[in-house]
């Protein structure tokens, strides 16, 4: 067994096992942490996809964790109002309201994906961002959804028949196997015939377009999987905060997902997982850390050390942290 595949095993070992040790600490609160941690990483995951090996620089990735998350959010919100919306009714089940968001999600990224791929380099950047602030003033302007405040699920958590959501530790589970499932989905992606026509065309597109490929609709595929995937992020976080707001579609959110992949290191599988790990914890306790060293007056402005710490690992590791663990490693690991 190589050196990757026994710590991935070890990693999960501790996923596992973590939540009972904070039990038995009597800090549960930390739970959140780690589900937060799940949802992001998948998120982040999502966004590596067409980043890391698509090589589309997306700032409005977001935009499609947002839409899932508001698609469960309103009808959760029509089922709490016993309401319904384009002839549908409200309803908590999630096995109807998350696949209907990752299918409104995955829209979504189709037609913006297929309008916005019709551009490259810096105008593709610029007008991913346009079409998730679009979408972020949207939501925004739906005061019947809250508006500016967002939306509260007062019903709580989705429904699963046999699971209890409402349980902290239950639903950190179904987020880390959510999670488990699409870090070996997308292995398994990268590593197939549409997994190596994509990274070719992230190395060379002109050569691709000379041999005959089709890049865009490559690009464009590799672009709807993302959104599906951030858009179930979104419907994940959503439940676990009970409310959703449109700073989920904000820019500044795509830019936090972008960091998280960056920090754990592109073109590879737990690289965004291990980013988004290390930058909500840094979220979590770097504001106390600061207060305890008398720097209580500067704790909110947390990402004032961070920033210089993002700048040390972007120069002196490439590959990110995951770079750092796994030198001479291939990519997609």
């Amino acid at each position: 067994m190589s050196k990757h595949h026994l710590l991935a095993l070890s990693a999960l070992a501790v996923s596992i096992a973590l939540p009972f040790v904070l039990i038995a600490a009597g800090q549960e609160y930390l739970i959140g942490l780690l589900t937060r941690i799940a949802i992001y990483g998948l998120a982040a995951l999502s966004l590596n996809f067409i980043l890391g090996y698509g090589g589309m620089v997306s700032f409005g990735h977001a935009a499609y964790f947002g839409v899932g998350a508001y698609v469960v959010g309103i009808m959760s919100f029509h089922a709490f109002q016993n309401s319904t919306i384009f002839g549908l009714s409200g309803s908590d089940a999630a096995l109807f309201t998350w696949p209907l968001a990752v299918v409104v999600s995955a829209l979504a990224a189709l037609v913006l994906g297929y309008l916005s791929l019709r551009t490259s380099g810096v105008f593709f950047i610029m007008i991913t961002l346009a079409f998730a602030q679009m979408l972020y003033f949207l939501f925004v302007s739906m005061e019947r959804y809250g508006g500016d405040d967002g939306v509260i699920m007062y019903n709580g958590r989705s429904f699963v028949p046999g699971l209890d959501l409402s349980n902290d530790l239950t639903f950190y589970f179904v987020c880390l196997v959510v999670l488990v499932l699409f870090m070996a989905l997308f292995s398994a992606v990268v590593r197939s015939r549409f997994g190596a026509v994509l990274k070719a065309c992230k190395q060379n597109e002109a050569r691709m377009l000379a041999l005959g490929c089709d890049v865009r609709r490559y690009k464009l595929v590799a672009f709807v999987i993302a959104g599906a995937v951030a858009g179930l992020a979104g419907v994940l976080n959503a439940n676990l905060t009970e409310f959703v707001s449109p700073d989920y579609l904000h820019w500044t959110k795509s830019g936090d997902l972008m960091i998280m992949v960056v920090l754990g290191g592109m073109g590879t599988i737990p690289g965004p997982v291990i980013g988004a790990g290390v930058f909500l914890a840094l979220e979590e306790f770097l504001p106390a850390i600061m207060e305890s060293m008398a720097l209580a007056q500067y704790k909110e402005h947390w990402r004032i050390v961070f920033g210089p710490l993002l700048i040390i690992v972007v120069l002196f590791a490439r590959g990110g942290i995951h770079g750092l663990m796994f030198r001479g490693q291939s990519n997609g690991r």
